[in-house]
């Protein structure tokens, strides 16, 4: 080969390389520790200042991060407002119970005095997710930053993406293999149920209604159903009543939900879903054995879930008011 030849070569692999990384840029841990050295330090003082006074923010933080990866990725998607001719995801129905916008607004605000334009919102929600469950003694994962902010919010995508509690085993695997999390990430992630609660009308159907003849869902423990019929949820218009998913210990991240999806108490046919196969049980088997085990595999996975159709380098953008675009 002649020189002009392997020069004109090592031009094309750097100009393929430079390209390659353009288009699969990583998130990296540490990414604001030039840009802006004490965000996550700002982020982490705010939430144990105060997380401690209402721990059940905690879960609503999570699932606030569960709610926006799953639908056009980690992007914080959901924070937009509705404008005149676009209905956002927040007002999606599966969204109208989301709760902590304000939590990240003031977050936000303090990030912004710090370092203006520099830190996006939807690594505000990855971190604050973390740092508020870790602060009530959950799990501690990795957070590598570097997301930008998703341009398009629209309610329409909710329906189509995000996981439902009536949802079956096959439709959940599908939904979660959409975004490239597999049959162990479900249990696991579905194991962030041992913190937080839910509305009466998320069963409503479930314990009055099951298949249209006034009956309830078999496969809920009868004991544990009349319970909820008698005390919680009594009657199926239900719609302020909140229940506990982990009974007894709605503040503590532990192993209590899978102790009670195995006694076929778990709250949600999502919950139930998880005895309906060999695979899903074992898994769930193998969590129970450990606290340690658990919080181990479930770090693992919430940071996966955090890497879903992130946005970065030049995608998006970092926006100043996490409610509103830029322009």
């Amino acid at each position: 080969m002649k020189m002009g030849s392997k020069s004109y070569l090592k031009v094309l692999i750097l100009c393929l390389v430079a390209l390659i990384g353009s288009s699969h840029a990583q998130l990296q841990l540490g990414f604001y520790t030039k840009s802006c050295p004490k965000a996550e330090q700002i982020i982490l003082k705010y939430v144990l200042e105060h997380i401690p006074d209402v721990p059940s923010m905690a879960s609503a933080l999570i699932r606030m991060h569960f709610h926006d990866c799953f639908v056009r990725g980690c992007d914080a998607s959901i924070l937009l407002n509705s404008t005149k001719t676009n209905t956002a995801e927040k007002n999606s129905f599966p969204n109208l119970t989301v709760r902590g916008f304000e939590f990240i607004d003031q977050v936000k605000s303090l990030v912004e005095a710090e370092c203006p334009g520099v830190v996006s919102c939807a690594d505000i929600i990855a971190l604050t997710a973390r740092d508020s469950v870790h602060s009530i003694g959950g799990p501690f994962w990795n957070v590598p930053t570097g997301r930008r902010d998703g341009l398009i919010s629209k309610a329409a995508d909710v329906l189509i993406s995000l996981p439902a509690p009536f949802h079956n085993l096959t439709t959940l695997t599908t939904l979660f293999g959409n975004v490239g999390l597999d049959v162990n990430d479900l249990v696991l992630l579905s194991g962030a149920h041992t913190i937080g609660v839910a509305h009466c009308s998320t069963i409503a159907t479930r314990l009055y209604n099951f298949t249209g003849k006034g009956d309830t869902d078999p496969t809920l423990d009868s004991e544990y159903a009349k319970n909820l019929k008698t005390f919680k949820c009594k009657n199926i218009n239900d719609q302020t009543t909140l229940i506990e998913m982990d009974p007894g210990s709605r503040n503590t991240f532990d192993l209590g939900y899978y102790t009670q999806v195995v006694k076929r108490r778990g709250l949600f046919q999502s919950d139930s879903a998880l005895l309906t196969s060999s695979i899903t049980r074992s898994i769930i088997t193998q969590q129970l054995q450990s606290t340690q085990t658990f919080f181990l595999e479930f770090a693992k996975s919430m940071e996966k879930m955090g890497r879903i159709n992130v946005k970065t380098g030049t995608q998006g953008e970092i926006r100043k008011h996490c409610a509103l675009l830029n322009n």
